[in-house]
């Protein structure tokens, strides 16, 4: 069997820099690489040394869909992390403005999710005890 791991998701969003920003200060990330990208659009890989989200966006505003990812074929429905602390991850996201919801306490760990400014949702998830 390979040691096969995801390097990284590529997402649209409406301003990579701000995504940027925003990743870097709720999970300590940091930017990769950003630049020139398909299309004439502009991409930001924000994350760690072995994986990292691409915040794309077109040259032209992309549009919003009002269609609920996990009713679409295809759709992404979220982005896990896994952090070390779950509360101070939480702290820092709501510190944001942002609301979280669908708290869970189940093996193998906690988690929680909120929804970013472009309406990705992330689940955030700690194994530690």
């Amino acid at each position: 069997m390979s040691s096969a791991f995801l390097e990284h998701v590529n997402v649209t969003v409406s301003d990579p820099e701000a995504t940027a920003k925003r990743l870097e200060t709720w999970f300590g990330w940091k930017v990769r690489w950003k630049g020139a990208a398909k299309n004439g659009g502009t991409t930001y890989h924000i994350g760690n040394d072995t994986s990292y989200i691409a915040a794309y966006t077109p040259p032209e505003a992309p549009k919003r869909s009002d269609t609920v990812s996990y009713h679409t074929h295809g759709g992404l429905n979220h982005v896990a992390v896994v952090v070390d602390d779950l509360d101070a991850t939480e702290d820092r996201i709501k510190a944001g403005g942002y609301r979280t919801h669908n708290h869970g306490d189940y093996e193998p760990g906690r988690r929680f999710y909120f929804d970013d400014d472009d309406g990705i949702e992330f689940e955030v998830v700690s194994y530690a005890d």
